[in-house]
């Protein structure tokens, strides 16, 4: 079955340039201009990967996001931005909200279904943990629901923050390098940013307390589970 994708953006021409160039490489593309129907097509259609601008009106990218990873059939689908905004709190705002990837306008088109068929190929073939729950202390990882029990508190974890700690959780005793982290976890098909792997960090540090990951200076991470 050939892949979905969903276009988001409030520019038409940018919609038939990339959904041109999508259907001609075998996908099958959905798009909306604006965010709310963006999502209602979401919902319908169960895209593989959501391609979504930052600036619209109403409704921006980030909010739009944010709102996707609400829905419980959407929220390990793949997101990512396609913006012209290259600073850096507009991509901090959109990993914050859920994001596997943010790419930079203008891109030529032939680099942009590259990464996109990065993406889609390497989301089946990820870290998964070989058990069906990794339990520590006060802290369960059960794989197969994918979501976490902290201090008897049940979290569900965009799909990047739950493969990080899933990946972190798998050897306890080991510090992982950065580059083992994003090789692993985003795989070497995709290029992110500097700060993605920190802003994820960051994020399970909010729901899980700053001593539950440990930052080995000059090294990586690793997880406390005493």
């Amino acid at each position: 079955m050939n892949k979905k994708i969903l276009l988001i953006d409030d520019e038409s021409d940018i919609i038939e340039f990339i959904s041109y160039n999508l259907k001609q490489e075998g996908f099958v593309v959905y798009s909306a201009q604006n965010g709310m129907d963006g999502i209602e097509l979401a919902k319908k259609h169960k895209p593989d990967l959501i391609l979504l601008d930052i600036m619209m009106p109403e409704m921006d990218g980030v909010e739009v996001c944010y709102e996707l990873r609400r829905v419980e059939n959407l929220k390990n689908k793949i997101i990512v931005f396609l913006s012209a905004r290259n600073e850096d709190f507009s991509q901090i705002a959109a990993y914050d909200a859920g994001a596997n990837d943010y790419i930079n306008k203008p891109i030529k088109s032939k680099l942009l279904i590259k990464k996109i068929e990065g993406l889609l190929n390497i989301s089946h073939s990820q870290f998964k943990s070989t058990k069906e729950f990794e339990q520590f202390k006060d802290l369960k990882i059960d794989c197969e629901a994918h979501k976490i029990i902290f201090k008897n508190t049940e979290f569900i974890l965009p799909k990047k923050e739950f493969e990080l700690l899933s990946f972190l959780a798998s050897n306890p005793k080991k510090v992982f390098e950065r580059e083992e982290i994003l090789e692993t976890v985003w795989g070497n098909h995709v290029i992110v940013g500097d700060r993605t792997i920190d802003v994820h960090i960051r994020k399970l540090r909010e729901k899980l307390g700053n001593d539950k990951i440990i930052t080995m200076k000059g090294v990586g991470y690793k997880i406390n589970v005493n």
